[in-house]
């Protein structure tokens, strides 16, 4: 059974349509839980969760997601999905490495999936990660597909079907073996930024990667909101400083003095 955790600070835009979306192109019978672990947010993220989160009153959550959706959701689908799929909305420190890792402890599932709160994963994706595992394959990710239509970021996504270390990062989703995961140490918490691929770079050091040729779509508002360029030129060098050596407060500052 897979548990999908999403770590959100600041996300009411968007968790509906996420959450959404997972319900619509997964099996319930494949998810034991998806469990949203929320950072402090402070712009109705919480309640937005909350719309979804299980209760005993399958009735009322019904008429909660009726008042959210109503122009996009069916009776029949409710009642077959959402009654069955387990939404837990928990609170964390903010860190998306000490809100993943919290989700990862709270997890019944015996496959951990991470996901951010702007990424939307293929249809089936909950199979296909499950296939992968059988086949022996404890950890891995989509290839990725930006929603913009610049040449560099379609180019960029292309790349992303490839193994190639450096075409990984966070926004292509994540699943392991809780076994795996554990082992590893979860994710180091060190890290405010980068968590993901200091995670990606151990798996990658065991020979314990896999890209499922699928695409996630994943937004590009941060290259919308700093320009393609700009944002890219900063993303390696944030790569770059790590190359040679940089700490984490060092990425961290630079993040925030560039990117945030």
């Amino acid at each position: 059974m897979i548990s999908i955790i999403i770590p959100v600070l600041n996300e009411a835009e968007r968790i509906g349509d996420v959450l959404m979306h997972l319900f619509e192109n997964s099996d319930a019978a494949h998810v034991s839980e998806i469990i949203v672990v929320d950072g402090g947010s402070t712009d109705g993220t919480q309640d937005k969760v909350k719309n979804f989160v299980t209760s005993s009153n399958s009735e009322r959550r019904e008429a909660l997601y009726r008042e959210d959706f109503s122009d996009i959701l069916d009776t029949k689908f409710q009642k077959k999905n959402f009654t069955r799929t387990d939404i837990q909305l928990i609170h964390s420190e903010k860190g998306r490495a000490k809100q993943m890792n919290l989700g990862a402890k709270l997890a019944t599932g015996n496959i951990l999936y991470f996901l951010h709160a702007d990424s939307f994963p293929p249809k089936h994706f909950d199979q296909l990660i499950i296939d992968e595992i059988n086949k022996g394959n404890k950890a891995g990710c989509f290839r990725m597909q930006f929603d913009s239509n610049h040449w560099w970021l379609r180019l960029a996504s292309w790349f992303t079907q490839f193994s190639w270390r450096a075409c990984r990062g966070g926004d292509q989703s994540q699943f392991i073996t809780k076994t795996l995961f554990n082992d590893i140490g979860g994710y180091d918490e060190n890290y405010i930024i980068y968590e993901d691929n200091i995670l990606i770079n151990e798996l990658y050091t065991r020979k314990e990667y896999v890209v499922i040729n699928k695409k996630i779509i994943t937004s590009a508002r941060l290259y919308r909101k700093h320009g393609v360029w700009i944002l890219q030129y900063h993303f390696w060098m944030i790569y770059v400083k790590k190359w040679f050596g940089a700490s984490a407060y060092d990425l961290l500052a630079y993040y925030k003095k560039y990117v945030c």
